[in-house]
């Protein structure tokens, strides 16, 4: 390896070694630039249908506020509301789980007992976990003074980005040596069309998920389907993870009426996720599924998620595909695939 590269591999870990020091109010920033990156193409879209820049950008915020104030007045209640007792149920019908499960093993092998928990000993090891993933979701909003100026600088960024995305943008590009910026812009484009295809593929999901389950769970007089059918399509943001949990409350509560009914419910979800994946996806986007390995995104998911707590589990998925373009283009394209033999 020569020396000029040499010196640029070291000089790209030290400026890894500082971006991890300041990761929280990275990834608040990278949140932003998802949500303005959505909010932009939106208002490309209204550009196309005639209308100016800064009109394009005000339809698209007001089509977002509102959907923002639709889904607080009509959706977001009742939501609450069943959510509260999906709480409520779900863990009843995973302790009627546990006991048909334990007696079953009673008649075939005392001595099965003991290596099943009991009800009390599977919340008492799941609650903890729970507890630290959710308080560390909300660290990166306390560090910038607290969840509401968190949550108030998430959206001021995103707007500010939103406002003059090309400025942003050629300030980043200017960091780099003149010789490679065309080189810093071409791995942009290709960071933002993953994320574009990300937010299609996100809203997509959300929308066939949510519907379907709620068909579904309506068809099959399953108790609280409002709030089970937008809790699974709101899990769509965690991929791989996602789809189980979201098959477990519906699953519990089924099954306080009838083993039948609960075993109604896991067919209807693979059915469900099955048809998203091979069917509405191809046919609506034009390809199968995200450019990432299943076992690269788990890793990135439990990475971040014992990093970020649940903020870090919501954006690893574009943070992966993000980092996947940079080290394909970057490390590898750039400085290793150069590397020569003396």
């Amino acid at each position: 390896m020569r020396f000029p590269q040499a010196l640029g591999f070291l000089s790209l870990l030290a400026v890894l070694a500082l971006l991890w020091q300041i990761r929280k109010l990275l990834l608040l920033l990278f949140a932003a630039i998802v949500v303005a990156n959505g909010l932009n193409h939106l208002a490309q879209w209204f550009q196309k249908q005639g209308l100016q820049r800064g009109q394009s950008i005000l339809a698209a915020l007001g089509l977002f506020g509102s959907g923002l104030i639709l889904a607080v007045a009509l959706i977001i209640p009742p939501f609450l509301t069943q959510l509260q007792q999906v709480f409520t149920l779900a863990p009843q019908g995973a302790d009627q789980f546990l006991r048909e499960l334990r007696n079953g093993a009673a008649r075939l092998d005392p001595a099965l007992l003991e290596l099943l928990p009991n009800s009390s000993q599977w919340g008492t090891q799941l609650q903890p976990w729970v507890n630290q993933l959710a308080g560390q979701g909300l660290t990166v909003f306390y560090a910038t003074l607290g969840l509401p100026l968190g949550a108030l600088l998430l959206l001021a960024l995103s707007l500010m980005l939103l406002a003059d995305p090309q400025a942003y943008r050629q300030g980043f590009i200017r960091f780099f040596p003149a010789l490679y910026r065309p080189r810093a812009a071409l791995i942009l484009n290709r960071c933002e069309a993953d994320l574009e295809s990300w937010l299609k593929t996100i809203l997509l999901d959300f929308l066939s998920i949510t519907l379907l389950s709620f068909a579904a769970l309506s068809l099959l007089q399953v108790r609280l389907p409002l709030a089970q059918a937008l809790l699974a399509g709101l899990l769509t943001l965690i991929p791989t993870i996602g789809p189980l949990l979201s098959v477990f409350p519906p699953a519990a509560i089924a099954l306080l009426d009838s083993p039948w009914k609960a075993l109604g419910v896991l067919i209807a979800y693979a059915v469900i996720y099955q048809a998203d994946g091979r069917l509405l996806a191809p046919r609506l986007l034009g390809r199968r599924s995200l450019p990432l390995l299943r076992g690269v995104l788990l890793l990135a998911q439990l990475f971040l998620a014992s990093c970020f707590g649940l903020f870090g589990l919501i954006l690893a998925v574009p943070l992966a595909l993000t980092a996947r373009v940079l080290i394909q283009e970057a490390l590898i394209g750039d400085i290793l695939d150069r590397w020569t033999t003396p």
